[in-house]
């Protein structure tokens, strides 16, 4: 054999080798996520997947994810394990060890999330981290909606700090919070999920370089990055080099909000400029930047390259800038509590700013932000008081269209959490769903049809009633069409007796009475006269259009 053909044979054998130990890895990080839905007490974690779980080199670069979880999770946590590593100090890490913060502007953007971290050692050397998130059911302050006027209204703060030292749990912490929530046994018991799902990947990690023969994981983790980012520029590289501007309005919280980007394409990637954002809100509607590059980079990696592995080099030719003082540049101490809702249109207002570029991939405006439901159930009679209990539930509306095929109906995008069923909504607390199903002429008409929303109907059980936070939108502003394509429907939210509710803020559902959400539908992409005769008998066969 040639030296040229041994050294392809041993090049060939390297990579298979690689792409081995890759998989295996992908597996761990999966068992560590599984371990969390297993272990988890909110429903919003056991039920809806909203969670990440990843494993980083000892510098905090995420090296894989699980495929379970959202990308305002997983991408705000890939910048986290830095700051952990930053904030503990490289001297005070010690095997044994496992760090927490919901800190908004270190962590995942609001205070309602929850990241516990984990070092991995081997034969006394670190070698990596463990790395999990979770949306916990109550932090205390207001609860979980945009009223507060200061982060310090919107619940307590956990400092980066260790949930246990070299093998001790910190116990005053635990007390810290059990005091400062209002469900402590799920709120706890959800941190301590964290901290197993990380030890699950911990002990798997291990397993798997003794099987191997391995010391650390610095080979492996050089190979995804080199190839990662080769073929993350490589995709790139298929948009002509320019700035690529798009404009999206939203309902806000009193009055509407203008998102503005300008994206530049280089040969070294993609930034993103905010700048024509509308000031940062009185409420808690604010994003701090982290989370508007979580979802800036997604949206450009699933229009782009979506068959590729998520890490740190596929992340890193993304960035992102914002004036100060803008609504997607949250600074502390701005409330920030849901600020999923204005988050989560990130993605689509970047997308469109490269549907003039891509315009084979890029659909239509969709519903974006979810529609969660966060109750605090209350007794009704106060002569006969009932105990109090937090009910949340995360509800989505339709995709926008697509260039080849019809929206998603009821499916959320880009949170990618699922709906919570009802016999899970219906089991931890006084609330009974009375009515949950697709919404008739809520995709917007095209080519191809948006998504189609959803109408809920739900109320308390006898004996309650529910304090619930609104914070809903696309009310006074649809999901826009695209190419031609008609908008969406827009939502409504209302009792049963016709009151209207506003779509954010604090509001109350009486005993014996239900509210009715009608969440909106996704944008039609193409000429509504070019839709297929076949698609059309579809829609009225099944009842999606009237």
């Amino acid at each position: 054999m040639s030296a040229a053909n041994s050294n392809t044979t041993s090049n060939s054998a390297e990579v298979l080798h690689n792409q081995v130990m890759w998989n295996r890895l992908i597996s761990v990080v999966e068992e560590q996520a599984l371990a969390l839905v297993r272990t988890a007490f909110s429903t919003s974690v056991r039920e809806a997947g909203d969670l990440s779980a990843g494993v980083f080199d000892p510098d905090g670069r995420m090296i894989a994810q699980a495929v379970t979880g959202t990308p305002g999770h997983v991408n705000t946590m890939a910048a986290a394990v830095r700051h952990f590593i930053t904030d503990i100090g490289p001297e005070r890490i010690y095997p044994g060890d496992a760090y927490i913060t919901n800190d908004p502007w270190k962590g995942t953007g609001h205070l309602h999330d929850i990241t516990v971290c984990t070092p991995v050692f081997r034969d006394d050397v670190l070698i990596g981290f463990f790395a999990s998130t979770a949306h916990v059911v109550d932090v205390g302050g207001r609860g979980y909606g945009p009223d507060a006027k200061e982060v310090y209204e919107e619940g307590i703060n956990i400092p980066i700090m260790k949930w246990v030292d070299r093998g001790r749990l910190n116990q005053d912490l635990i007390n810290i919070l059990k005091v400062n929530v209002r469900e402590s046994d799920q709120v706890v018991g959800d941190i301590h999920g964290l901290a197993a799902s990380n030890e699950t990947g911990r002990r798997r990690l291990l397993q798997m370089l003794d099987e191997f023969g391995l010391d650390d994981l610095d080979a492996l983790a050089g190979f995804v990055f080199d190839r990662t980012a080769s073929a993350t520029l490589h995709a790139i590289a298929t948009v002509e080099n320019g700035v690529y501007t798009n404009e999206m309005i939203v309902d806000g919280y009193g009055e509407p909000v203008t998102l503005s980007v300008a994206i530049t394409v280089s040969d070294d990637g993609m930034h993103a400029d905010f700048t024509g954002t509308s000031p940062v809100c009185p409420f808690g509607i604010n994003v701090p930047i982290g989370y508007a590059h979580a979802y800036f980079t997604y949206g450009m990696l699933v229009a782009l390259a979506p068959e590729l592995p998520n890490n740190f080099a596929s992340l890193d030719v993304f960035s992102v800038s914002a004036p100060d003082g803008v609504i997607l540049n949250a600074k502390h101490p701005d409330p920030v509590s849901v600020r999923h809702v204005l988050g989560h249109f990130v993605t689509d207002l970047c997308l469109g700013a490269m549907a003039s570029a891509l315009p084979d991939r890029v659909p239509a405006e969709g519903a974006g932000a979810l529609w969660n439901f966060q109750a605090s159930a209350r007794s009704a009679d106060a002569a006969n008081p009932q105990p109090p209990v937090e009910i949340l539930m995360f509800n989505s509306g339709g995709t926008g269209a697509r260039p080849r095929i019809d929206g998603l109906t009821s499916t959320a995008f880009p949170s990618g959490v699922r709906t919570m069923s009802v016999e899970a909504t219906e089991q931890v607390g006084p609330i009974v769903i009375w009515r949950k199903e697709i919404r008739p002429d809520s995709g917007g008409a095209g080519e191809q049809r948006g998504g189609l929303g959803q109408i809920i109907e739900i109320g308390p059980t006898e004996g309650y009633q529910f304090d619930f936070s609104a914070m809903f939108d696309r009310i006074d502003h649809p999901a826009r069409g695209r190419f031609g394509g008609a908008d969406g429907a827009p939502g409504k939210v209302y009792l049963d007796d016709g009151t209207a509710f506003a779509g954010k803020g604090r509001q109350v559902v009486p005993e014996g009475r239900r509210l009715v959400m009608e969440l909106p539908g996704g944008g039609g992409f193409g000429n509504p006269d070019d839709r297929d005769a076949a698609a059309i008998a579809n829609d009225h066969a099944q009842g999606y259009v009237s």
